[in-house]
């Protein structure tokens, strides 16, 4: 008598169809069972596509079975069980009232808005919030490490805008060339998509991902200090990332979101915890604050105003946030009358004013500085830049003369300006400025631009060599800044080209200024950088090359050439200078074939671009 044949189940479960496994039928059927997974029979038959990872698919079920279990609302008294419904399914267990666990940055939220599992793994989190506040928590005092903790393992809704805030953060971190990170490392092991193959790319898909999640959540009709926080560091990482448009939006979108809460109402800071309202005070400035800088770079309007007292300078952080406070008092000199000027919608103009307003930027700060060193390198840049703003205002008015008695309204005040801005920084260190990253870089084009105009078209004694001078040191300085190199060193070059002679020409020359250098800089091709057969930035026209000249500066590092422009934003293997040793991640190695052990690798990005 033969041995009866089992039938071969007709339609294997759900768990078992989706792993590609044979399936011994019954509920639960042996794989469920082994794998405690539930055992349904519900999902409707698909074309057959490549196989995958057992074990991420695996993984993938249990995800999706607990999310499905956390989205019922939860009974009181009542057990995880499962049930049956008429049809003879399983229903999804409920949970106990009151479980909560650690927040979990791989798990999902919704079907729809769910984190990209993991994407973001904590290995990179504490990578990114240490970097954070070792080099960049001075310029943007705006949270504890602690609170952010805090946030991040909340439940409930803020687990939405913990993720969101982190993301933005570590994005924000992850395009500063000072953070040295393995991206291939950095992702988690049940990650599915195709992995970045630079810090950039791994950037850009943080922002998507962040972007997506957060449409999960109306956060415009219950905005949080965190909403506004996100938005921020958005706008910080599309700065960097050369996306212009994008970056204002999300600036523009954190300005409206601290108005919806009355962060710009005294009154609201009377209610509340002491703590939050401080570090929604510090927001507050700085959004003012970076929206004044970027306005000015880019010819915006402004759309927050100095309505509220400036944080306090006093307790722990005394040093760091009186240099806070400093620079929120010189942006507060840009007014909308100032930007309407700069704008060009309002053309009523007195050269008192004008005066006026020169003085006050260079009273605004005090002789001697009580604030950190970044800090310090920071405010004295941003203060002469303002100078030089001010003053091709002045220019583009009609109010500049060779017979002014007033120096800021004389056609040589920039050279004036640019002494005063070596003599502010020359005793700094290279760390100190790079640490501000590309907003400052502009700022120094801005200044180095407005040089070379002046030197071009004034007429100046043929002994004066301190401009030609100067001009060289700002260049080589820019060449030693991470971001200066790529993009805005080869436009100073291709300006210095336009430098006549020494000798004073026949007839004063017309100026013919631009506001803000910078932001007009943003649509123009990178020309070629000429170099030397050492491989060094060469500017023929001024007599000599970016050798290294005898200040401070030559002590401080080698050229560094940054990798990132417009013109390798969208190609998968960053550019390199061929002379330099380069590391894994595209930068020049710090070691000392290229840059001295006591220069730190350090961002090169501000947090506001002012």
């Amino acid at each position: 008598m033969t041995a009866a044949v089992t039938p071969p189940v007709k339609k294997a479960c759900d768990a078992c169809h989706r792993r590609k496994v044979k399936c011994s039928g019954g509920e639960p059927c042996k794989n469920c069972a082994q794998t405690k997974l539930q055992c349904t029979y519900l999902a409707i038959p698909q074309k057959k596509g490549p196989k995958g990872s057992r074990a991420k698919v695996i993984s993938e079920i249990r995800d999706t079975q607990i999310h499905l279990q956390q989205q019922l609302p939860p009974a009181e008294g009542i057990q995880q069980k499962s049930s049956q419904d008429p049809t003879g399914a399983l229903t999804t267990p409920t949970l106990l009232r009151g479980q909560s666990s650690p927040f979990d940055f791989n798990g999902p939220l919704t079907p729809t808005y769910s984190r990209t599992p993991g994407l973001l793994s904590q290995q990179t989190i504490d990578a990114c919030l240490a970097f954070f506040f070792e080099h960049l928590y001075p310029t943007m005092p705006i949270f504890h490490q602690q609170q952010l903790t805090t946030l991040m393992y909340s439940d409930g809704s803020n687990q939405q805008d913990a993720y969101c805030l982190v993301a933005s953060l570590c994005a924000f971190v992850m395009v500063q060339p000072g953070m040295n990170l393995n991206v291939s490392g950095a992702i988690g092991e049940s990650y599915a998509g195709e992995p970045p193959q630079n810090r950039y790319g791994f950037a850009k898909l943080l922002l998507d991902d962040l972007i997506r999640v957060r449409h999960g959540r109306d956060y415009v009709e219950q905005p949080t200090l965190a909403t506004a926080q996100t938005s921020f560091f958005v706008f910080c990482s599309y700065f960097t990332l050369e996306k212009q448009n994008s970056c204002w939006y999300y600036l523009r979108e954190a300005s409206t979101l601290v108005q919806l809460m009355k962060m710009h109402e005294e009154s609201t800071y009377y209610q509340g915890d002491a703590e939050d309202n401080e570090f929604k005070r510090r927001t507050f400035w700085l959004i003012l604050l970076s929206e004044r800088a970027y306005a000015m770079e880019r010819h915006r309007t402004l759309s927050v105003h100095p309505t509220i007292e400036f944080p306090q300078m006093a307790g722990p952080e005394a040093e760091v946030m009186q240099g806070f406070v400093y620079l929120s008092k010189l942006f507060c000199c840009i007014d909308d009358d100032f930007m309407a000027l700069w704008n060009k919608t309002k053309s009523d103009c007195s050269p008192e004013w004008l005066s006026r307003l020169q003085q006050r930027f260079c009273e605004v700060l005090p002789p001697d500085l009580q604030a950190t060193e970044h800090q310090i390198a920071d405010l004295r840049i941003t203060q002469q830049w303002l100078r030089i703003m001010v003053w091709q205002l002045s220019v583009a008015h009609g109010h500049i003369s060779s017979h002014s008695q007033d120096p800021a309204l004389s056609f040589l005040y920039p050279i004036e300006v640019v002494k005063d801005l070596l003599g502010d920084i020359k005793e700094l260190s290279l760390a100190s400025m790079e640490v501000h990253g590309v907003g400052l870089i502009e700022k120094l084009f801005d200044v180095a631009c407005t040089l070379i105009d002046v030197i071009t078209c004034v007429p100046l004694d043929s002994g004066n060599t301190e401009p030609k001078e100067n001009l060289a040191y700002i260049l080589q300085l820019v060449s030693k800044l991470r971001g200066g190199a790529s993009r805005y060193l080869p436009l100073l070059a291709a300006r210095v080209k336009e430098i006549p002679s020494f000798a004073p020409p026949s007839q004063q020359m017309p100026l013919s200024i631009k506001q803000g250098y910078a932001g007009a800089s943003d649509h123009l091709p990178t020309p070629m950088m000429p170099l030397t057969n050492g491989g060094m930035p060469q500017f023929s026209n001024l007599d000599m090359d970016l050798r290294p000249i005898n200040r401070q500066i030559n002590a401080n590092s080698g050229i560094m050439f940054d990798t990132y422009s417009p013109s390798t934003q969208n190609s998968p293997h960053l550019s390199a200078s061929p002379h330099l040793e380069r590391t894994p991640d595209g930068y020049p190695a710090v070691g000392p074939a290229s840059l001295p052990r006591s220069v730190p690798a350090v961002s090169p990005y501000e947090t506001y671009p002012g």
